[in-house]
């Protein structure tokens, strides 16, 4: 077991595009899952997305809120994921992000989505979700594109959410 940095706002690999996965065989991809998997459950994380553990794959995790299982924690892994609108309903509703501890900001999202991927065999998958469901795959997508929850707020929320952050590194420095 490994629990991966994750990087913070400010680092450069958050705002780059990451590169598909061509070769599922070429990298180990069975460890990087177990070791997102533990550093976002010990961040107490929903998702968490290659880049924010400085990798540049297009791939993300995330606590599936479709299965409920008392016993143990599902987590799914979507891989060159794809996404598209299922119609133009959006909804708001307050998000925050490992890579920015302890803020959150009100952001819009569309309501229901399909998406399309291989799972962690290779094999290909394809889902129609909404609700909290398809809130989470739109911000874990967002990170391979090299955006943050942030992108979607006003300049002046931007700047204190920043500002907050700054606060809080140099207390904790």
């Amino acid at each position: 077991m490994a629990i991966l940095k994750i990087a913070k706002l400010g680092h450069p690999v958050l705002i780059k595009k990451t590169n598909e996965i061509i070769n599922l065989d070429e990298i180990n991809l069975k460890k990087i899952v177990f070791d997102m998997s533990e550093s976002m459950l010990d961040a107490n994380g929903i998702g968490l997305a290659a880049p924010q553990v400085h990798l540049s794959y297009r791939m993300f995790i995330y606590r599936n809120p479709d299965i409920e299982d008392d016993e143990k924690v599902n987590i799914s892994v979507l891989i060159n994921p794809k996404i598209e609108k299922l119609s133009d309903e959006m909804e708001d509703d307050w998000e925050g992000c490992l890579s920015l501890p302890g803020m959150s900001g009100l952001v819009r999202r569309y309501k229901r989505i399909k998406y399309s991927a291989l799972d962690i065999n290779g094999n290909k998958i394809s889902k129609e979700v909404e609700g909290i469901h398809a809130r989470i795959i739109q911000h874990e997508f967002d990170h391979l594109e090299g955006k943050l929850f942030v992108d979607y707020l006003t300049p002046l929320k931007r700047q204190r959410i920043r500002g907050k952050l700054v606060k809080e590194q140099k207390r904790r420095a």
